[in-house]
């Protein structure tokens, strides 16, 4: 299998956690791919049209994406315990929440990078966190329970937006206000696959 990939994307990173976590990291070559939304060809749109990463091909079926599919068929290749049937809808909404906050922060991350100063709608940027504001709210009062189970999906990409607002945003401090989801943080990225798969650039 091959999974085009940026190290720097939290989706990305999430799908690294997942093979990490599951032991199947050796069964897929990373391959490099850079996508803009403004760009218009590159290694990933070969494979999805949409353009975007992570993709994971593999030699027995089509191309798979976006994050969620990649990882609900890696979590199903090694057994599915990332995905307890008990809990699946808490799991999946946990997961569908994370994956929103790391789309508003890339949303915020584009904006400054792809349009000149002049240009740039800090309506736009004042309304994607709004939306990281109140799902580390929702987080902070609601789901502490859930993030101090057993390891799933939902916890995962948790923990890959939390790292990606330290990445590209850690003038916010999303800490603030949130301090039991600080100190869950704070041990959730002591996990090898959390260390491992960290961007550096």
């Amino acid at each position: 299998m091959q999974l085009f990939h940026a190290a720097a994307s939290p989706f990305v990173r999430k799908v690294m956690v997942v093979l990490h976590e599951t032991a199947q990291l050796a069964e897929v070559a990373c391959v490099p791919a850079t996508v803009s939304p403004v760009g218009q060809e590159g290694a990933a749109h070969a494979h999805n049209p949409l353009g975007k990463i992570p993709v994971l091909t593999r030699p027995d079926g089509p191309a798979l994406y976006d994050s969620r599919v990649i990882c609900r068929y890696l979590g199903e290749r090694a057994g599915g315990a990332l995905y307890p049937a008990p809990r699946i809808w808490e799991v999946l909404t946990l997961e569908a929440l994370a994956d929103g906050m790391m789309d508003a922060a890339i949303s915020i991350t584009y904006e400054g990078r792809l349009r000149p100063e002049g240009g740039r709608s800090q309506d736009w940027i004042a309304g994607q966190w709004g939306k990281i504001d109140r799902a580390l709210d929702a987080l902070e009062e609601g789901w502490m329970s859930h993030l101090a189970g057993p390891l799933d999906i939902g916890q995962i990409a948790v923990g890959c937006a939390l790292g990606y607002l330290d990445f590209r945003h850690d003038t916010k401090d999303w800490r603030q206000g949130h301090g039991a989801l600080a100190r869950w943080f704070e041990r959730f990225e002591q996990r090898a696959s959390m260390r491992e798969s960290r961007p550096s650039a």
